[in-house]
């Protein structure tokens, strides 16, 4: 049985001017956490979102942080406890949570500075200050800032670059200590390190925790204010770590803890099981793929379409089949295979002509103003936090997509989408964004607001995309025949009507 943790009194609100570490009295039964939370993608649990509940009413009564705030800002809390001996190693083998009076703390971080300043009573110091007293850092920028663009520069700027990330030193739970450099490179060699790396909240509130003898129940990150430009994050939402910056960093900083599993893999591995050949002849398959499988490989070990067909025709010596376009993870339908490199290249050929037609079914959270229009909308990858694509008219590529309403009902609307382009996340950017239709795609982990995802009328244990690939036609490259392929709509898509 889980340990509980029960208390009868009103939840005490954190003091922020002389403490670092907050008292968390639980309200009512809390089970704790039995595992880390696993940092790229979580629910977040109940301590977590009181602790992050008493930060924001923290936030609130600082007046002189609150047009930053407006601005955007990502805060971050995390749940601990204290280790049962002072002495004891960080990767004790015994557990801080065998005890449920086992008294319960939270520290509270902020990404990069904040107003100006690394120190603010209340919130965990940075793992290494750049902006400290001997303000080498900001003397040498400003020397390489007066420089002429030159080799000379370049080295220099690379230079303090690496001087900096050598400053971190960032612990794991079982005391082991790297360096930023070492983590992504191990050497001077290396690609530098994201700008920011150790500065977001993440990375912060462990090396507290690790250096003060803590022990991390559970965490959470969220986010204040208004949207970066070009990206879709919503006020109050809770979300993961990013990929660029933090996730190297976590992956060292989290050995030692006994980390939740990628939520993913069990549900990827069973929708697998679901997929369907619904067109197969010498040249060309189709499948149905369902929401919840990755369509080619990916960096977690879990089937794919491309793994699971390739095992199908394993037994044709002469195939080897290439997918000739993708489907999100999260989302559901037809994708065409090509069974050898000519069929591919001559499908390919046709997608880049336009000859090929996609026709898309989603429901989306509110009510699209018009009927139908056309969203002319650049996107590029945000590259510190992979795999969000955000709007960028100056940089991104081209992307366009049609689209026509076809049913509205109370607080939802469902469209008909015909992309025009093939850009990675395009529709459910040109659903999200304010400058598309301002609607997201119900079951959008990425592009909604963790509260509207959380609450989706659906399904009872797990949230789906309600993004469906409906129909695609093409000509057989092969016999010049025009063709049209069709999916049936999920039972769980139907259900949502």
């Amino acid at each position: 049985m889980p340990n509980k943790a029960k208390n009868n009194s009103q939840a005490t609100t954190a003091d922020f001017t002389t403490t670092t570490l907050h008292p968390l009295m639980p309200e009512g039964e809390v089970a704790f956490p039995q595992k880390f939370t696993y940092p790229f993608l979580y629910t977040p649990h109940p301590l977590a979102i009181q602790a992050a509940t008493q930060l924001k009413a923290h936030l609130a009564t600082q007046p002189q942080w609150a047009d930053e705030i407006c601005r955007g800002k990502m805060f971050g809390v995390l749940v601990v406890t204290p280790r049962h001996s002072p002495t004891s190693p960080l990767a004790s083998s015994v557990s801080p949570l065998a005890s449920s009076a086992s008294p319960l703390f939270f520290l509270a971080a902020f990404s990069g500075l904040l107003d100006g300043c690394n120190h603010h009573p209340g919130f965990v110091t940075p793992i290494f200050d750049k902006h400290g007293a001997d303000r080498y850092f900001q003397n040498e920028e400003a020397l390489i800032s007066q420089m002429p663009d030159s080799d000379a520069k370049s080295l220099r700027s690379r230079n303090l670059q690496l001087w900096l990330f050598n400053q971190y030193h960032i612990l794991n739970a079982l005391g082991q200590e790297r360096t930023i450099t070492h983590i992504f490179g191990g050497d001077e060699t290396c690609r530098i390190p994201p700008s920011g790396a150790g500065e977001c909240c993440a990375p912060k509130l462990l090396q507290y925790a690790y250096s003060h003898n803590l022990h991390p129940l559970c965490m959470a990150e969220f986010w204040m204010g208004t949207s970066p430009r070009g990206e879709l994050r919503y006020d109050g939402t809770y979300y993961p770590a990013c990929q660029s910056k933090c996730k190297p960093i976590l992956r060292h900083m989290l050995q030692g803890l006994d980390v939740e599993e990628n939520p993913l893999l069990p549900i990827l591995r069973q929708r697998a099981k679901e997929m369907r050949i619904i067109y197969d002849d010498p040249y060309i398959i189709a499948v149905d793929k369902p929401a919840g499988m990755l369509a080619v490989r990916g960096n977690i070990d879990a089937p794919s379409v491309e793994s699971e067909i390739e095992r199908i025709c394993i037994s044709e010596a002469s195939t080897s089949p290439i997918p000739i376009h993708r489907l999100d993870m999260d989302t559901s339908g037809i994708m065409l295979i090509a069974k050898d490199k000519e069929t591919h290249k001559e499908l390919q050929m046709q997608f880049y002509r336009h000859i090929i037609k996609k026709r898309y079914l989603a429901w989306l959270e509110g009510d699209v103003a018009n009927d139908s229009g056309v969203i002319d909308l650049p996107l590029a990858p945000n590259y510190l936090d992979r795999p969000r694509q955000m709007t960028d008219r100056l940089h991104g590529k081209p992307a366009t997509t049609r689209y026509e309403v076809l049913q509205r009902t109370p607080g939802h609307t469902l469209v008909a989408f015909y992309p025009e382009t093939g850009r990675t996340h395009q529709l459910r950017v040109h659903a999200a964004s304010p400058e598309g239709l301002g609607c997201p795609i119900v079951g959008d982990r990425l592009y909604s607001p963790s509260d509207i995802v959380s609450n989706t009328p659906m399904h009872q244990t797990e949230v789906r995309l309600m993004l469906h690939a409906q129909s695609i036609s093409f000509i057989h490259p092969h016999t010049g025949e025009k063709m049209k392929l069709t999916s049936p709509l999920p039972t769980y898509f139907v259900r949502f009507r």
